[in-house]
């Protein structure tokens, strides 16, 4: 499918990729994309330099994080369209047309699946793991396969873009981005890509200390998208500590041991547990109907006339 690609803004944050932009933004060049946004997070090498040499219009950052460089730019943009990926040279322009095809045939928002098609050594054992157990986390807390939460390769319609509400400073803001997808109804498309080995860069995303944030995301967000998960889980942890605490007290007076105050405790968080289960319930059934009802004012809208 041909598409103006005029309507089309590449964005790339960036910081201490000098060695991978240059080529990135000529590839997109040669390929006929004239609007390529470079947002920069205050890099102290040649980055900027060399992406302005290339073409690009470079931003630099007002504040610090990938999460913020990107909503800095999600402001400034004014195309219809826009393909985001990362400029350290992982993933292809090659791609791009695959990327922006559906949302010429109507999708809110489109996932580069790295996980199916990425290059001999682009991920290490540990890394591909935890892709896999943070999207299995994914789809049980927000109730949607989305394949590859993390990708940093995506395309937009400017409006998907301004029915979110981003917040995330770091690494998180693509979790974000999904959540608020689902949150929002989007029509959301995943479409494979090729993801290489990183040529000379050192990752800036910490296996252990990223990965808690990035859990810690998605069980905090289901809070306003999945509330039975949300407290599920949190009355599901309180009432099985209640009744360890409670086989602990049990053993103890089969020994003739008295523990009052720990038996109080023990009823306390059962009874606790049990109602934060049942207020997750009541919040799930209460989502459920304000969804109801935004989808019915939805379709008392009327509808704007075919141009």
């Amino acid at each position: 499918m041909k598409f103006n690609k005029d309507e089309v803004c590449i964005l790339i944050p960036t910081l201490n990729e000098d060695l991978t932009i240059g080529t990135i933004i000529r590839e997109f060049k040669a390929l006929g994309y004239n609007h390529i946004l470079v947002i920069d997070g205050k890099s102290t090498d040649n980055t900027v330099k060399v992406a302005r040499e290339a073409g690009a219009n470079v931003r630099t950052q007002s504040g610090k994080g990938k999460g913020n460089a990107i909503i800095e730019a999600f402001e400034i943009i004014e195309q219809p369209y826009i393909l985001m990926l990362d400029g350290d040279g992982t993933y292809t322009p090659r791609d791009a047309e695959k990327m922006l095809t559906p949302l010429f045939l109507g999708f809110d928002q489109v996932i580069g699946d790295r996980l199916i098609n990425s290059e001999e050594g682009a991920f290490s054992r540990l890394n591909l793991f935890g892709n896999h157990m943070l999207n299995l986390l994914f789809k049980i807390a927000h109730s949607r396969d989305l394949h590859d939460i993390l990708s940093g390769y995506r395309a937009f319609t400017r409006l998907a873009i301004h029915q979110m509400n981003l917040k995330e400073k770091g690494f998180e803001i693509e979790t974000e981005i999904s959540v608020e997808s689902v949150r929002n109804g989007q029509r959301t498309m995943v479409v494979p890509i090729k993801y290489s080995r990183r040529p000379g860069t050192s990752t800036k995303l910490s296996p252990f200390h990223d990965g808690i944030k990035i859990v810690s995301t998605i069980y905090r967000l289901a809070r306003v998208n999945n509330p039975m998960f949300y407290f599920g889980m949190m009355g599901l942890f309180t009432s099985v500590l209640g009744i360890l605490t409670g086989i602990y007290v049990l053993l103890e007076w089969m020994h003739g041991i008295d523990h009052i105050p720990l038996t109080i405790l023990t009823v306390l968080l059962i009874v606790v547990g049990i109602e934060i289960f049942m207020f997750g319930m009541i919040s799930d059934m209460l989502l459920i109907f304000h969804r109801e009802i935004i989808r019915e004012i939805q379709l008392l809208q009327p509808q704007k006339p075919p141009k």
